[in-house]
């Protein structure tokens, strides 16, 4: 059976893979296109991928032009066939060493997948390299804090942390204050998690009297999972006193496909050694240029047990050429990583608003701890209603800071909501992806 490369690392003083990420950008597609071909021969083994991807592809270009789109729902049918898998995998289920799957909270069935034992090496070692970008090294001490479950996102970050050297701190089944705790304590270096619980955690430790910035020595911190506001960042990096870094990836392609560069920040390289990524027009689909925003498409050129061809991300990005960066890397880089999801984004009488557009202007009052974005119809028309929990700051005239959000609302994104008051605590808190963006217009 034909096997996908690995290249050991041999670390250099800032690249994990110095031949792969300074190459020059022709020998850089020379390289993903071998791979690439090795990708499409395994391919033949999967009942579903051999339908779909035509025979004698020539080129890359050819390749773009010939191949279809892949979206989330053609996986999902793919794999309800005969589940756990169905017709994706491109070798025997048998050889697989770990599972990992999507939560499913869309009311769909997850998306499942499976490493074999060569795909963890090389999920693993692409972490390592972003990790290793971001300027994790052998003497750091991490702690990713999740809850150790079937998402593979931070297990990826927990194995390279050991792929590097650094030691890893296991804490899946601990509460907030236990690892709060535990980050002083244990003097960790390096924290993993996604923005809204480094943002739980900073509100647990003002609750416990810890200011984690001078109590703590976190200096690292990987904030993924989720988009997140300029707004959310500087929080996260001031209330921490440590520097915040993105990355993204999905369960798809078993791994990571950018991080956040140290000499540019904003700057999420893409990992062009271990993905081949389009940015498409949403509507056209067909490829944007530089500075232009679009819809992100995955090609993964690593895996050999659950492949991934020309997926459809839903992401909302901006790619921008290598050069910009002075890090010497010859990758392309996404600007300020996700921006959103094309299927986040609602018409609100006539106004485009997403997640993270309400998160830049709710993230502006300290005096608010948490919040909930609801789209409901309200006397027939559609209304944006934000549930924000207070906390200490913000006094005893909560009509006053009512008005004060709703006005920047209508200022910054040009729709006035109905703010509403939660108690205390009472609003999610979450530990993976955050879910605070609920359209009711439809129940």
């Amino acid at each position: 059976m034909a096997t996908l490369e690995l290249i050991q690392p041999v670390a250099g003083a800032e690249y994990w893979h110095p031949r792969t990420e300074t190459m020059p950008r022709e020998e850089l597609r020379q390289w993903q296109w071998r791979k690439l071909r090795q990708s499409l021969r395994l391919a033949r083994r999967s009942p579903f991928w051999s339908a779909r991807i035509p025979e004698n592809i020539g080129s890359l270009d050819e390749y773009f032009e010939r191949v279809p789109l892949v979206y989330k729902s053609d996986l999902i049918a793919a794999q309800e066939t005969a589940p756990p898998y169905g017709i994706l995998p491109s070798t025997d289920p048998a050889l697989a060493i770990r599972h990992s799957q999507t939560s499913g909270t869309s009311g769909n069935p997850p998306v499942r997948s499976f490493d074999t034992a060569r795909d963890w090496a090389w999920s693993v070692d692409v972490y390592a390299t972003a990790l290793y970008g971001m300027g994790v090294r052998a003497r750091h001490r991490g702690m990713v804090a999740f809850g150790y479950g079937l998402f593979v996102g931070f297990w990826g970050m927990h194995y390279a942390l050991e792929r590097i050297g650094a030691q890893a701190v296991p804490i899946g089944g601990l509460d907030s204050e236990t690892r709060v705790r535990l980050l002083i304590d244990l003097r960790i270096d390096v924290l993993g998690c996604t923005p809204s619980y480094a943002m739980r955690l900073l509100e647990t430790a003002r609750e416990m009297g810890v200011d984690l910035a001078r109590d703590g020595n976190v200096r690292i911190i990987m904030a993924g999972g989720e988009p997140r506001s300029d707004l959310t960042t500087q929080a996260i990096a001031n209330g921490f006193g440590a520097r915040v870094f993105n990355a993204a990836g999905t369960t798809e392609l078993g791994t990571v496909n950018m991080f956040e560069c140290p000499h540019r920040p904003g700057c999420c390289h893409i990992i062009e050694s271990a993905v081949i990524e389009e940015v498409l027009d949403p509507e056209t689909r067909q490829p944007v240029g530089y500075g232009e925003q679009g819809v992100r498409v995955s090609t993964g050129i690593g895996r050999e047990g659950m492949q991934l061809f020309r997926h459809w991300t839903e992401d909302l990005v901006v790619k921008r050429p290598w050069h910009e960066c002075g890090c010497g890397r010859t990758w392309d880089y996404l600007d300020r990583g996700i921006l959103g999801r094309a299927d986040d984004m609602r018409k609100i009488r006539g106004v485009s608003v997403t997640p993270v557009m309400v998160e830049e202007v709710v993230r502006g009052f300290p005096e608010v701890d948490e919040f909930q974005t609801n789209l409901r119809t309200v006397r027939g028309l559609d209304t944006v209603v934000l549930r924000v929990e207070p906390n200490g700051d913000a006094g005893s005239d909560l009509a006053a800071l009512g008005e004060r959000i709703s006005n920047a609302m209508k200022r910054i994104i040009g729709l006035r909501p109905e703010v509403e008051f939660a108690a205390p605590g009472s609003l999610p808190r979450f530990e993976v992806k955050a879910a605070r963006f609920h359209d009711e217009r439809s129940e």
